[in-house]
């Protein structure tokens, strides 16, 4: 199995036809694994966390101002206690305390994708959270513990986003794209494939690293995604866009 980073945009992702949406639904048929671990960048923690839910999650909507449509969504997610326990027992090797929660549902950074990867709710999932005071270099470690479950068939989902910046949205925006936001992804994509140590440092070295990344909780799960990758081939963009200006839609295979 792979490791995957993937943005969820915006919540109306769930329910909008877009070209991101259809690319989640195609990949999404592609992907046979026995569970998936998703690390939401909308559950932050002081220590990584797991969740073990024997049963269907509960639906978070953690947002507000959006269409009554997007509260009625619903999506039978299924936990695995068993796979819980394994999780945690992988990254105890570099973390001394991993907590478990028996009682968290979903939250939109997890469903909004899963919703459009797996509609049929069929695969076991394990939500994990993020733990944003944690360096990017100590957030990759993490992905490393979890990188031998991908050879009994998990897969390893970071959801969050590159270029997340609230305040320099441009809700109207539908074609054009600032360069900003491009030329930080740009980096980070480049410094991700050429192996370098500068990619843990992006807030000293990544151009507008401060625009593109005020709060560090969605750039969180790249770290760990990255980390539980393949350190023998390059990141590889399976899809990239952007919208309301600068929010980046972008799908990497690690």
């Amino acid at each position: 199995m792979t490791a995957l980073f993937l943005a969820h945009g915006s919540p109306m992702l769930a329910i909008e036809d877009s070209a991101y949406a259809s690319f989640l639904a195609t990949f999404g048929k592609r992907i046979d694994a026995k569970a998936i671990v998703l690390f939401t960048a909308h559950w932050t923690t002081r220590q990584p966390t797991v969740s073990s839910i024997d049963g269907t999650y509960e639906m978070i909507y953690d947002f507000s101002g959006f269409p009554r449509e997007l509260y009625e969504v619903t999506y039978a997610a299924q936990g695995s206690v068993e796979w819980a326990k394994r999780v945690q027992h992988h990254l105890k090797h570099v973390s001394p305390i991993v907590n478990i929660d028996e009682r968290r549902g979903l939250d939109h950074g997890s469903w909004v994708l899963l919703s459009r990867l797996f509609p049929k709710a069929n695969v076991p999932i394990i939500q994990a959270s993020v733990v944003p005071s944690w360096t990017p270099k100590q957030l990759f470690q993490l992905g490393e513990a979890l990188r031998p479950l991908r050879d009994e068939g998990v897969m390893i989902i970071g959801s969050g986003g590159t270029v997340h910046n609230l305040m320099a949205l441009r809700w109207e925006e539908r074609t054009k794209v600032d360069s900003w936001a491009v030329a930080f992804d740009d980096w980070l994509l480049a410094q991700s494939s050429a192996q370098s140590e500068n990619v843990f440092h992006y807030e000293e070295k990544a151009p507008y690293a401060k625009q593109a990344v005020p709060t560090p909780e969605h750039l969180a799960p790249y770290w760990i995604a990255y980390g539980a990758g393949d350190r023998k081939e390059a990141p590889r963009v399976l899809f990239r866009e952007y919208e309301y200006g600068n929010l980046s839609l972008l799908a990497v295979s690690f």
